[in-house]
């Protein structure tokens, strides 16, 4: 059965519309936030992080003995992600549940929904948007193990200078980009909680999105000097 463009329009606009707003309103908030990054790259805690990170090879592989200690924290870092990256495959498993259940779920879920759509096929799409947010966060974790553990076995490098590529820059650099996957999934993480909020409701999904910028806002600033 076709359905018309007008009453397809009237089912779905106030879910699009409240999902072009989340968007807009986390557009808006990362180009506020690359704009004082650009002026100040210490304005965020990631920005401190990198610094931190590339002192932190530099002096363990220009100071012998620092070997062990190096291992274990980034064997620290390799068990957060992997358990983040586990945790991550677990809810993807729990949305697809989610997903073989719709027209049952969706009628209990949307006993707060006055405005939105309650039709199982954007239901669906919820449930994929979802999904797509864990597989995107199970790929960052798995990928932040994979460079960690090559990291491992560079920053043990005694003889560093023969090789370029395993000075202790780009070292650095690999443990750095290690952080921002990292960090890409525990965003995917955040973002999924306006995502969940979505499936009982457009207006849910937006004031979800307003509070996960305000606590974006006070996580991703570093703290002020003096």
């Amino acid at each position: 059965m076709t359905i018309e463009p007008l009453a397809w329009l009237r089912e779905f606009w106030p879910d699009f519309t409240a999902f072009a707003i989340s968007t807009a309103m986390i557009g808006l908030y990362y180009i506020h936030l690359s704009t004082k990054v650009r002026s100040d790259p210490t304005y965020t805690i990631h920005g401190v992080n990198e610094i931190a990170r590339a002192l932190w090879v530099s002096d363990v592989m220009n100071h012998a003995g620092k070997e062990i200690m190096a291992v274990q924290t980034l064997r620290n870092f390799i068990m957060g992600a992997s358990l983040m990256a586990t945790t991550a495959s677990l809810l993807m498993v729990g949305t697809l549940t989610l997903s073989g259940q719709a027209e049952n779920i969706a009628r209990s879920w949307h006993v707060l929904n006055f405005f939105g759509s309650h039709a199982a096929s954007l239901w669906i799409i919820k449930v994929l948007a979802l999904l797509l947010d864990f597989i995107i966060a199970f790929f960052s974790f798995a990928m932040s193990v994979r460079l960690i553990n090559h990291v491992v076995f560079m920053i043990n490098v005694s003889q560093h200078s023969v090789h370029p590529e395993l000075s202790p820059p780009n070292v650095a650099r690999r443990l750095i980009r290690a952080g921002h996957l990292f960090a890409i999934g525990m965003r995917a993480f955040f973002f999924a909680v306006p995502l969940v909020f979505w499936l009982f409701g457009p207006v849910f999904l937006v004031l979800a999105t307003a509070g996960l910028v305000v606590t974006l806002y006070h996580l991703d600033r570093s703290l002020p000097s003096g």
